[in-house]
């Protein structure tokens, strides 16, 4: 999606308005489109699918707004002052953010949808008020704001992978959670109108019928995808040969098959990465014509991790440069505007079939679970016995559940507890696997986060976006995996509109063994980035660890390919910010 940025001046501050019209000045030198929101606030906006705006009452909302087909407007109090916001939630979906003018244009809130696929930074500088997407270059040379690297909020970053959204990584802006309202002025506390918990507390109740609940989530992927492709044409739509692609491109062929322009599929060198055969019984299954292509690598360099550096949050989105770079190329070739991915689909869906779906059907059901065919069936694919289920859940009931936390060998010992994302509060009254998929939630709000292929056309989620994400929520997780499999309740909700040969596939598609091989290839300039970089020289990293763990050995034997490519990550984005702040303390 396209980027903005909102500045809003005070009528009484004269130096902010002169600062205010210079800016707005700038910002149309560098290419965006400016637009007056009132005397005192003005707009600017840029990239593909540049945000639209949209007035309700008294909000702005900038993006795309959507309606609900079948809104399920919140029970609010009466004495609640932010309960039409939280009906506003309900009612509308899409990519926005909004502010709220009262009096004289002077903004009183901000807020940002609950899907987060726009990022919303705030701050005050000089009687303005600044908001925006993107941490555009030519702002930042023009303020020069007094922010600095937190090394705190740094180190938690490295080891907690559930960062993708709410606290940057810098002191000084305020960066809005999904699904929050940002009362002005800044150091105000931010209000929640939406939760995943709030709404995962439906699943607490009785569960639906199979076909009952194939229909709910048939009805909000075909939103979220309508609603998605309607946006703009001409589009790309992803084809990996996956299940959740799949879901996906068969929704889109239901809606317009002559909106898609290109069908467009990657497969790697290895046996596990290429699926074409999967892609090709749903080209004959659908009637679709996809392109193939092989996935495309590129040396690693320091103006490769520089480039996918500049934004508010580390560039974990942007790792596959090359592949980005590739797609961006074939989809401005055929002139696509957009794609449509499957991404999202293993977290929302529920890829994770293990005992924690029993454990959640037990504190349910008790030991009635184990007159479920389902729990069986789980139980079988899970290479263990029911009495085997039956122990975990026993000794695991109501246990707190562990926060997610990265494998990183080479950082230094750290006794500081992991924060708890807010989206995390009150995770513990479900089941694991429930409370699994909200933790996976949180992380998923970082697959709307910039890349080389973003700059080029807006990508599109459907699986992402709100409709799926409250159906599947709402859903409990021995639903969601129907017939004790993976994603049960997908397969079972599309199986008339899918081949067999996806519906009933094992397997997974997999590049882990062709990133492996990247990193390795790529050790002559992962060491000394690593090992010599500013992540050492800040006491994070412990040069003799990574001086052991980044060999071609140590990788073949003990893998951690991933976490490495993130660290090298980090270690690209704290050079470009010292660059721009000064060096972190």
């Amino acid at each position: 999606m396209g980027d903005y940025l909102l500045v809003c001046a005070s009528p009484d501050e004269q130096d902010g308005q002169a600062l205010s019209a210079e800016l707005c000045l700038l910002a149309g030198r560098s290419g965006l489109e400016v637009s007056e929101l009132g005397t005192e606030a003005w707009l600017a906006v840029g990239g593909p699918h540049p945000p639209k705006v949209m007035t309700v009452s008294n909000w702005t909302l900038i993006g795309d707004v959507l309606d609900r087909r079948s809104p399920a407007l919140p029970a609010c109090f009466a004495d609640d002052p932010w309960g039409y916001e939280r009906k506003l939630a309900a009612r509308f979906w899409g990519r926005f953010i909004g502010v709220q003018f009262g009096s004289r244009q002077r903004p009183l809130a901000l807020l940002r949808d609950p899907s987060g696929a726009m990022e919303c930074v705030a701050w005050c500088q000089s009687g303005l008020l600044i908001v925006a997407s993107a941490a555009f270059d030519w702002l930042l040379r023009r303020l020069r704001p007094t922010w600095r690297i937190s090394l705190d909020r740094l180190e938690q970053a490295l080891r907690n992978p559930l960062t993708g959204s709410g606290s940057l990584l810098i002191e000084g802006p305020v960066a809005l959670s999904p699904g929050t309202i940002q009362p002005l002025p800044l150091s105000s506390p931010p209000v929640e109108i939406w939760t995943p918990s709030q709404i995962a507390r439906q699943s607490l109740g009785p569960w639906p019928a199979p076909e009952e609940a194939s229909h709910y989530l048939r009805t909000a992927v075909d939103e979220a995808v309508t609603g998605l492709a309607a946006l703009s044409t001409p589009l790309a739509a992803e084809v990996s040969g996956g299940l959740d692609s799949a879901i996906v491109a068969a929704s889109l062929v239901r809606h317009d098959t002559g909106a898609v322009r290109l069908w467009l599929n990657t497969f790697g060198s290895t046996p596990e990465s290429d699926e074409r055969n999967y892609v090709d019984a749903l080209s004959a299954k659908l009637g679709i014509d996809p392109v193939s292509a092989p996935h495309a690598q590129e040396v690693m360099t320091a103006s490769g991790f520089d480039d996918i550096s500049g934004d508010f949050r580390p560039g974990l989105n942007a790792l596959d440069r090359a592949h980005n770079l590739e797609w961006a190329y074939r989809l401005d070739a055929v002139g696509a505007e957009s794609l449509i991915t499957g991404r999202g689909g293993d977290t929302i869906l529920l890829q994770n079939a293990t005992a924690d779906v029993f454990i959640d059907r037990w504190r349910a059901q008790g030991w009635r679970a184990l007159l479920s065919k389902d729990a069986r069936e789980l139980a079988a694919a899970n290479e263990a016995s029911v009495w085997t289920f039956v122990y975990e859940a026993r000794r695991r009931d109501r246990a707190e559940h562990p926060l997610p936390r990265r494998s990183l060998s080479i950082l230094r010992p750290s006794s500081a507890p992991l924060t708890r994302h807010p989206w995390l509060k009150g995770w513990d009254d479900f089941g694991p696997a429930k409370a699994l998929q909200i933790a996976g939630l949180v992380d998923s709000v970082s697959r709307h986060h910039p890349s080389a292929l973003t700059r080029t056309v807006d990508v599109r989620s459907p699986l992402c976006a709100q409709p799926v994400i409250e159906a599947c929520l709402a859903l409990p997780a021995p639903v969601l995996t129907y017939g004790g499999r993976e994603r049960g309740l997908a397969r079972h909700a599309f199986r008339d509109r899918l081949p067999m040969e996806i519906i009933e596939r094992r397997s997974k598609g997999d590049m882990t063994k062709a990133y492996g091989r990247l990193v390795r290839d790529n050790l002559p300039f992962l060491r000394p980035w690593l090992m010599q970089g500013r992540l050492v020289e800040l006491g994070l990293v412990d040069p003799a660890e990574a001086d052991r763990a980044l060999t071609r050995e140590a990788l073949l034997w003990h893998g951690g390919y991933s976490s490495i490519i993130v660290l090298a990550a980090f270690e690209g984005w704290v050079r470009r910010w010292e660059d721009r702040l000064g060096p972190a303390r």
